[in-house]
């Protein structure tokens, strides 16, 4: 059984440290070469899906949350506010209000619609230290989010487009969603007070889950203060159950921000806010993947795709070569040479890089590497270029399979 806080700061990939407090880890050069990585995947993906990508400010004054709301419902995991001289300004807790303000700052036709925001941006939560831990639960969030600004008719087709986003990001990933799960009110005061918004936002939920033939679990208490929402619910190895990509339909901050477009009959109309993530925030992302995959994470997300392995001083010269080459085809490769123990020692030093390429005296002869991968196999002594045509296809295709046949 993995545990990501353990394996994290084994595999250098993240730490803490109690100068800059609990539940704010930071990240390590090889931690950050998958964070970058990972981020750079979904802009990617929401590109190709027609997102656009935007950057708002960490920071928003009080009256921000008072109109979206979150003060009234929300404050107590928030952050106390700030004076700057006679204002009050919040970290946030959320990054949808400023997507609403920065759609409201131009105007709008139904035919820009749907109009989907993209922003990985920071947010944060006042978290208790009781329930803090490694990546999963922090202070302080990157979250992967977007809000689809869309007619109602075209509500229900960009939140299953949303859920799809979602199923091929696992997919690419190496994770499994645990369940689906359609999350509604509870009792008591942290629910806006409007039941036609909650049946609205519901019924259309349950049209998405519907026709996308997902089966899903209704639970009370777990919705949003402003609307219902998908869960799509993860475990770690012990089975602990958490929340990493979700998909909402708001009606609620559309009219707290009255935010509108001009329809065909060149009147004012209220869209509808789709909200949706795909990996969650980027730090319990990576603490599942971690657990999920003990380290040895798919070759496109490895911080080192490629390690190159002299037997001797002798071959040390060939095997920076071969690095060079496979940095100049967009590999992350990395030389570990005698200076760092015996060759069967950085053989097990470097077990979870998918792929390690040995240099000995008649590999250098030929432009040859004895090829090992992480998975065991050894396909023996090949043409380096064959070697990084190989490892430069699977990494660019982000194939589970290291060594397909040819």
């Amino acid at each position: 059984m993995h545990d990501h806080r353990r394996l994290g700061r084994e595999l250098d990939l993240f730490d803490t440290d109690p100068l800059m407090g609990a539940g704010l880890p930071y990240w390590l050069p090889d931690g950050a070469i998958v964070r970058h990585t990972l981020e750079e995947y979904i802009r990617e993906q929401e590109r190709a899906a027609g997102y656009r990508h935007v950057y708002s400010p960490v920071l928003g004054k009080r009256e921000l949350y008072e109109i979206s709301g979150h003060w009234s419902h929300y404050s107590d995991d928030m952050f106390p506010p700030m004076e700057l001289g006679s204002e009050e300004v919040v970290l946030r807790p959320s990054l949808c209000p400023h997507h609403a303000l920065i759609y409201r700052s131009r105007s709008h036709s139904y035919r820009e619609l749907p109009l989907r925001m993209a922003e990985l941006g920071g947010m944060y939560r006042s978290e208790l230290s009781g329930v803090l831990g490694g990546l999963t639960r922090v202070r302080s969030i990157q979250l992967n989010d977007a809000h689809i600004f869309c007619t109602l008719e075209q509500a229900v087709d960009e939140a299953r487009s949303a859920l799809e986003l979602i199923a091929r990001a696992y997919a690419d990933l190496g994770i499994s969603a645990l369940r689906h799960r359609l999350s509604l009110p509870g009792e008591g005061g942290k629910y806006v007070a409007d039941p036609e918004l909650w049946q609205r936002a519901t019924g259309l939920l349950k049209e998405v889950l519907a026709g996308a033939g997902i089966p899903y679990d209704a639970v009370e208490g777990e919705a949003a203060f402003y609307g219902p929402k998908i869960d799509v619910q993860i475990a770690d190895p012990a089975g602990r159950e958490s929340t990493l990509s979700t998909v909402q339909i708001d009606f609620h901050q559309p009219e707290r921000f009255d935010l509108h477009y001009i329809g065909p009959d060149g009147s004012k109309h209220r869209p509808v806010m789709v909200h949706r993530s795909i990996i969650g925030s980027v730090e319990r992302a990576v603490a599942q993947l971690i657990e999920v995959h003990g380290g040895a994470f798919p070759a496109w997300l490895a911080p080192v795709q490629l390690v190159v392995l002299p037997v001797s001083d002798a071959q040390e010269e060939q095997a920076q070569g071969v690095v060079r080459r496979a940095v100049a085809r967009g590999l992350r490769a990395e030389l570990a040479g005698p200076e760092q123990g015996s060759l069967g020692a950085r053989i097990r030093a470097n077990r979870l890089v998918p792929y390690q390429a040995v240099i000995g005296a008649q590999e250098a002869d030929g432009d040859l590497a004895a090829v090992r991968l992480r998975d065991g196999r050894r396909p023996g002594a090949v043409p380096v270029h064959a070697l990084l045509e190989r490892a430069e296809g699977c990494v660019r295709s982000r194939a589970a399979e290291l060594w397909a046949a040819a």
